[in-house]
C-alpha cells in the first residue's frame, strides 16, 4: 500500500504527498519491496531537487522583474505641493 501511493506521488510529482510518506516509512521485509522502494526514493529525491532548481529559477526572475520595475518607477515626491 505505501508503495504504491508512493509511486503515485512520485509519478505524479506532488512534493506534499512525498513529505507525508516519508514521515512514515514502514519497515519493509521483502528484498524485491526494498529494491523498488530506494528506486522510487531516489526517484523523489532527483524529483525533489528538479523542483528546488525551478523554485530558485523563478525566484531569481522575480527579482530581476521587480529590480527592473523599481528601476522604472517615477520617483514623486512625499509632500504636498500646493504653489502651482
Amino acid at each position: 500500500m505505501w508503495l504504491n501511493r508512493l509511486k503515485i506521488a512520485v509519478v505524479e510529482k506532488n512534493p506534499n504527498a512525498l513529505d507525508k510518506l516519508l514521515d512514515d516509512i514502514p519497515q519493509l521485509q521483502n528484498p524485491k519491496e526494498i529494491e523498488e522502494a530506494i528506486y522510487l526514493l531516489r526517484e523523489a529525491t532527483s524529483l525533489m531537487n528538479n523542483l528546488k532548481d525551478q523554485t530558485k529559477a523563478s525566484m531569481k526572475q522575480i527579482k530581476k522583474n521587480l529590480d527592473f520595475l523599481r528601476s522604472t518607477d517615477i520617483p514623486t515626491s512625499k509632500k504636498l505641493d500646493i504653489k502651482s
